[in-house]
């Protein structure tokens, strides 16, 4: 059983464990692809890397499990919040993750997965995904879902504290240094997150909790972590968070 509350102006679920996390993101996966294609006849869904989306995928693609032949494939199209600068083979690819937990499992035809080229140069690879986005969206990518992370530091996709990306007002996608150790990161800005119409955050682990607080906190300064500005104007966003990572926030 989870509680269910609103903190900030957003709605916060929060699940027993990891395991009961999963569950309710595929619900809400389910949820939406059904009602965008019964809406517009496709499904848009932004994917995050991660451990925590990783068992989500994993569920979605498990036959045992009231998803996978439940979902319409066929008028999925799949885009990702962000990628590391690697090729798709790198174990720290967030396509490849999705790859092997999901899309290499379910019936979706291949020209409906729009990933970042992480092998590419990371400036190229952010001009030529922004590219994707348009031809596909138009103006802004509203996807009718986008799932998120959030680490311990309070950053979503690839936007980290202090990034001037994360104030970047035109462009859709923006390359990023790594903020320690690493490749290089390609993310969508806040004004591609922004445009979404239904954005899911996915938090679990006790490490996450002082962050977690304060994003949800609408104090003064909770800003300067780049989770707590994902507010969409014409959107919804739903946190589904683990108790784990729950237990500094105020009672529903």
């Amino acid at each position: 059983m989870g509680a269910e509350g609103d903190t900030s102006g957003r709605e916060v679920r929060v699940l027993d464990d990891h395991v009961a996390l999963a569950r309710a993101a595929a619900d809400e996966w389910r949820l939406r692809a059904l009602a965008a294609v019964a809406a517009s006849g496709r499904f848009a869904v932004a994917l995050s890397g991660g451990a925590t989306p990783r068992a989500v995928y994993a569920l979605l693609a498990d036959p045992a499990a009231p998803y996978r032949d439940a979902l319409p494939w066929a008028r999925t199209h799949v885009f990702f919040g962000d990628e590391r600068a690697v090729p798709p083979d790198d174990p720290r690819s967030s396509y490849g993750m999705a790859r092997g937990a999901l899309l290499s499992s379910v019936a979706l035809p291949p020209e409906n997965v729009h990933r970042i080229r992480g092998e590419d140069e990371p400036g190229a690879a952010a001009r030529s995904y922004e590219d994707a986005l348009r031809a596909f969206f138009g103006v802004a990518p509203r996807f009718d879902l986008l799932l998120l992370g959030m680490g311990a530091d309070g950053h979503t996709a690839s936007l980290f504290p202090g990034s001037p990306a994360i104030d970047e007002p035109s462009r859709l996608v923006a390359a990023v240094p790594a903020p320690a150790a690493g490749p290089a990161r390609i993310t969508l800005t806040l004004r591609a997150l922004q445009a979404a119409a239904h954005a899911v955050f996915l938090v679990s682990g006790a490490q996450k909790a002082p962050a977690l607080a304060r994003v949800l906190s609408g104090e003064s300064g909770a800003e300067a972590l780049p989770a707590a500005r994902v507010r969409p104007a014409h959107g919804s966003v739903l946190w589904l968070v683990d108790r784990a990572a729950a237990p500094f926030l105020a009672a529903p």
